[in-house]
């Protein structure tokens, strides 16, 4: 294993490189990244141009006007000027021989009374080789050390590592994702979004980069919308209404798809939003994931292929306890929350075994996960003994656990479903996915007809036709 680089032995890395030339552009706190190649040495043979507009109407009078200063829709338009300067102002003396790169940042670090949201977003628009076309990487990181220095130090930090992954590790989709935090620990930042384009990354699934986010323990969760395109969680999530549904899908039913749309209208109805306006999500925790295939990616990659064509947002996330999912997602939202689940798993919910860690065990867990008035939404089961529907009222708990569920159950925050398609409760995933394998064409019917054309175009789960 190759041994692992200083912050500033990456930057003298890429100063050394007379193959590369690039400027710099950095706004509000973000103005540690080129300080490293500075210091590091040889910068003039890397260093076309550095620039900090820190002031608001400056940067508006250089990229134009925008809503939000710390945002993907900012760094866009800093890369896009900035590069197309470099091949305005240098391609003609050094275009044949170099390869030109652009790094951005905007940040905001934490300010003097503690009251703001500190995170950033960094980009690098570059060229692989000269006279190539460019590619791009783009992330967003959230800056978790509890003073304005630190945070600033760290922001230097991931931006050096970008950098330098993006030209060295580039090959190495895997390693490079991972590379985002050398020299830093997994206290001080969060990476919760990187979105990498172009013909350096034309092979590479940005949905993988995610998961690999989430495994390695970047970030607690990954979104990306139904057509594939990776959400930054704070832009999707804010100020919205959210219904999750949580499951293994593998792959996704008519019970998944009955289970959300009698959760949407219930939920609806009882946290008084408008139809239309919840964002439906449908989350797959990482636990399941090793569970299921040891973190395999193709399989992974069936699972959310199924999902997408429901229209929903997929959520990989390494929240296995309700509580710290519902934490996670209070972070950017304060609307109302609602998660739909099984009467199978709501008992689990009310199993003390699962909260040992806590101090104040099950009550404390529950206190953590309702006290924003979220929505347990419980979807029926059909007994196999008897046939049948079991709902709430035939849940059987432990002593004293009972009066736990009938006052969650009287202030609205355990609600059970009743507008279900009772046809559907006999079909399980793991039936269908065995009915696949076989080859035993009746699966098409437990799965919606979108779910199915998907499945057989791309022969996900071992689909052969």
């Amino acid at each position: 294993m190759a041994e692992k680089l200083s912050t500033l032995q990456k930057a003298l890395n890429i100063n050394l490189d007379d193959g590369l030339y690039g400027s710099f552009a950095e706004i509000g706190a973000g103005q540690e990244v080129v300080r490293w190649f500075f210091q590091a040495g040889g910068a003039a043979g890397t260093i076309s141009k550095s620039i900090s507009a820190y002031d608001m109407q400056v940067s508006d009078a250089i990229y134009g006007d925008c809503e939000r200063y710390v945002s993907r829709q900012r760094l866009e338009a800093m890369l896009d000027y900035e590069q197309q300067l470099n091949r305005e102002r240098l391609a003609e003396r050094r275009g044949e021989s170099t390869a030109f790169f652009t790094f951005a940042d905007t940040v905001s670090a934490r300010n003097y009374h503690g009251t703001n949201e500190c995170h950033a977003w960094m980009g690098l628009r570059f060229q692989l080789r000269a006279g190539e076309p460019d590619s791009s990487i783009i992330i967003h990181i959230r800056l978790l050390d509890d003073n304005n220095a630190a945070q600033q130090d760290a922001a230097g930090i991931v931006g050096v590592n970008l950098i330098h992954a993006a030209y060295r590790l580039h090959d190495d989709p895997e390693a490079m994702v991972g590379a985002l935090a050398d020299n830093l620990s997994r206290a001080r930042i969060e990476v919760d979004m990187i979105d990498v384009r172009g013909p350096a990354f034309d092979s590479v699934d940005n949905r993988i980069l995610s998961l690999r986010l989430v495994e390695l323990g970047l970030s607690g969760a990954a979104m990306f919308s139904s057509d594939g395109t990776v959400l930054q969680p704070s832009e999707a999530l804010r100020k919205k209404p959210l219904l999750i549904q949580r499951g293994r899908f593998r792959p996704l039913t008519h019970v998944n798809m009955d289970m959300l749309q009698a959760s949407m209208a219930r939920f609806e109805q009882v946290a008084d939003v408008a139809p239309g306006e919840t964002m439906p999500i449908m989350e797959i925790s990482m636990h399941n994931l090793k569970e299921d295939a040891n973190v395999c990616l193709e399989d992974f990659l069936s699972r959310a292929g199924a999902v997408s064509v429901t229209g929903c947002t997929v959520m990989i996330s390494d929240y296995q306890e309700y509580y710290r999912l519902a934490a996670y997602l209070y972070r950017y939202t304060h609307r109302p929350i609602g998660i739909a689940m099984g009467l199978e798993t709501l008992k689990s919910l009310f199993d003390e075994s699962y909260y040992e860690d806590l101090d104040g065990g099950i009550l404390e867990s529950f206190g953590r996960l309702f006290k924003n008035q979220l929505k347990l939404l419980v979807y029926p089961v059909q007994n196999a003994d008897t046939g049948n529907i079991d709902s709430i009222e035939a849940l059987e708990l432990a002593d004293g656990l009972d009066h736990l569920l009938n006052h969650l159950r009287a202030r609205d925050c355990v609600l059970p479903l009743d507008n279900v398609s009772t046809e559907h409760l006999h079909i399980y995933s793991h039936d269908v996915l065995r009915m696949i394998a076989a080859g035993d064409q009746s699966w098409e019917r437990k799965v919606p007809t979108a779910v199915a054309e998907k499945i057989r175009a791309d022969k996900l789960f071992g689909f052969r036709g």
